[in-house]
């Protein structure tokens, strides 16, 4: 399954950072016809701040991809993703916290609008391939493509990548899988890019000043309801002003005088319930995950052990899976994980293959 390169058309997500500009700077070089696309995804923080907003969506992103795009002599394109963004990612953004759980924007937008999207448009342009300026990689192995982690362990990105099947992998490229950030900014000076050294935005893209719980309280007024804090046991023991506001293993901001440091250990949304409970109380043996998406396969029929990663930044631990019947899957870990967190995807490793993962549903301690 060897790609080709000559006169074949790629279409690179550009999103004015470094990453994604040396990506197109590498494919240009190795012989691709390289397209630059900006995705306009969301207004949210362009009133705030235009100064300082250097996120993804924001006018100064645009024109740095521009610039990167004169001085590669590549063609530049802005296409418009707001509708889906605002359905596929902020909506399911709010609507999470509403429900109690804690959502993951990123995966989200990677998985509908950079890929799922932007392949569907890169059609119009004539172009076999889409790329992106994640760390990761993707090779063939038997007949079958395979999505590994980056080289560089602190930089690997095959977490928010595990929704990529088959079909999908075969349209996308990863230039940058091989490298690690130091070795990208140097290329990106050889290569004369103006965003060599321009710094990355660690903040979610759309929400103004990173101040998610003033975002809820706009977006969402009246829907985070103030409730109870209880124990495990369902003492009551304080009060909280919505649930949206708190997530699992949290510490801080409970304003509960107790001989020993409480956490939220879970979010009771059908009561509008807060649930706290000592340090060992946030570790959790096992969970139940759905929405499913396998990298090396269509389904999983029967028990595997793995290796497991419940949140970005997470290290991996061993644990087996085990499918039902209709389709979900249960797994049970090793030794228990703290903090183990609905909402959260859970991704799947054998060594550093990504074999798929799913979101987190329910968890048993």
């Amino acid at each position: 399954m060897e790609r080709t390169r000559e006169k074949e058309r790629v279409v690179v997500a550009m999103s004015g950072g470094v990453d994604s500009s040396l990506a197109a700077a590498l494919l240009l070089e190795q012989g691709y016809d390289v397209v630059g696309v900006t995705m306009r995804l969301s207004d949210e923080n362009r009133d705030i701040d235009p100064e300082n907003d250097r996120s993804c969506c924001s006018l100064s992103s645009v024109d740095d991809a521009r610039r990167v795009a004169d001085v590669l002599g590549i063609p530049h394109y802005v296409m418009d993703f707001t509708a889906p963004f605002r359905t596929s990612v902020i909506d399911y953004f709010l609507d999470e916290y509403l429900r109690g759980r804690t959502p993951n924007p990123c995966i989200a937008c990677n998985r509908y609008i950079k890929f799922e999207g932007l392949l569907h448009k890169s059609a119009e342009l004539g172009a076999a391939y889409v790329a992106t300026g994640h760390y990761a990689r993707i090779d063939d192995a038997s007949g079958r493509w395979r999505l590994r982690k980056g080289k560089d362990s602190e930089k690997d990105q095959s977490y928010v990548l595990y929704h990529l099947n088959q079909e999908t992998l075969a349209r996308v490229l990863l230039p940058l899988g091989d490298f690690d950030k130091a070795s990208t900014r140097r290329m990106a000076e050889e290569y004369r890019l103006p965003v060599a050294h321009k710094p990355e935005s660690q903040e979610i893209c759309f929400v103004p000043r990173d101040d998610y719980k003033a975002y809820m309280k706009e977006k969402r007024p009246g829907h985070s309801m103030p409730g109870d804090i209880v124990d495990r046991s369902g003492n009551l023991l304080g009060h909280h002003e919505g649930i949206s506001f708190y997530t699992i293993g949290q510490r801080r901001g409970l304003g509960i005088a107790a001989p020993q440091p409480l956490y939220v250990t879970a979010l009771d949304a059908e009561r509008n319930r807060v649930v706290v409970g000592g340090a060992e109380d946030v570790y959790a043996k096992e969970l139940v995950a759905s929405d499913l998406s396998w990298t090396m396969w269509d389904t999983l029929r029967e028990p595997r052990t793995v290796r497991a990663k419940i949140r970005y930044g997470k290290r991996e631990a061993a644990a087996r899976l085990i499918p039902d019947a209709n389709g979900g899957l249960r797994i049970s870990f090793a030794e228990p994980q703290r903090a183990v967190t609905p909402g959260q995807s859970i991704v799947f490793y054998d060594g550093d293959i990504v074999l798929g993962g799913g979101v987190i549903d329910t968890v048993a301690r």
